[in-house]
């Protein structure tokens, strides 16, 4: 095998500063991947969703929401379920929350293509009520399963159902926001909902906001 004189050159130079041992080789087989990347595995979770007509929410949307944004995301924002514009446009928090979100989500220095957003229902509930728990209990697995897929640094859960659900918890959100929990090892910081924003936007609620999503940006920045 020829060596090209540059290379005698550069390894002539190396012994000359003391180098005595030098290992050149083609870098370790890494491991297969356990299953598909995430972005298939997204999509595999869509198929098993179906034109789903598992619990009674099925009746009143006009499409399923599923979820959106990077596939390989360190944040995950989880919320509550569509809204009419969800359900219109069939891409969850696109209305004035989504819209607050995303200013949200940009006040801590990122954009939302950065991240991956989901609802615990992937229905419109009539009059955009609060999920119930049979509804919860039909489709949470699904967005556990996107959970495991994207496998985030963290989740954020955005009002009570959204940290109930991941949580396993009664407790309301203005007990539980601002404190860390874990979903499947995950660690969880639940704050409050952006429409919540809207209908009671002080400068205290705004702050804490704020805080609860700096400090999962840290969290994900140093888990990374």
């Amino acid at each position: 095998m020829s060596v090209a004189p540059g290379i005698i050159e550069w390894l002539r130079y190396l012994r000359e500063l003391g180098v005595e041992d030098l290992r050149i080789g083609v870098p370790a087989a890494q491991p297969p991947l356990a299953g598909p990347p995430a972005d298939a595995r997204l999509r595999e979770i869509r198929a098993e969703l179906g034109d789903c007509t598992r619990c009674k929410l099925c009746n009143g949307r006009t499409q399923i929401v599923f979820g959106v944004g990077d596939p390989r995301a360190r944040m995950m924002f989880v919320g509550e379920g569509p809204g009419a514009d969800e359900d219109a446009q069939g891409e969850p928090f696109v209305g004035r929350a989504g819209q607050k979100l995303n200013e949200m989500i940009r006040a801590i220095g990122l954009d939302r293509k950065d991240v991956y957003i989901a609802n615990v229902v992937k229905c419109r509930p009539p009059d955009n009520r609060t999920p119930e728990p049979d509804e919860v209990a039909t489709c949470s697995p699904f967005l556990f399963a996107q959970i495991e897929a994207i496998n985030p640094k963290v989740l954020v859960a955005l009002g009570s159902p959204a940290a109930r659900t991941l949580l396993g918890t009664r407790v309301g959100i203005t007990q539980l926001r601002g404190s860390w929990g874990s979903f499947r090892g995950i660690p969880v910081m639940p704050t409050f909902h952006p429409a919540y924003l809207l209908r009671a936007y002080t400068v205290e609620n705004r702050r804490s906001v704020f805080e609860d999503l700096k400090a999962a940006k840290a969290r994900m920045e140093r888990d990374s």
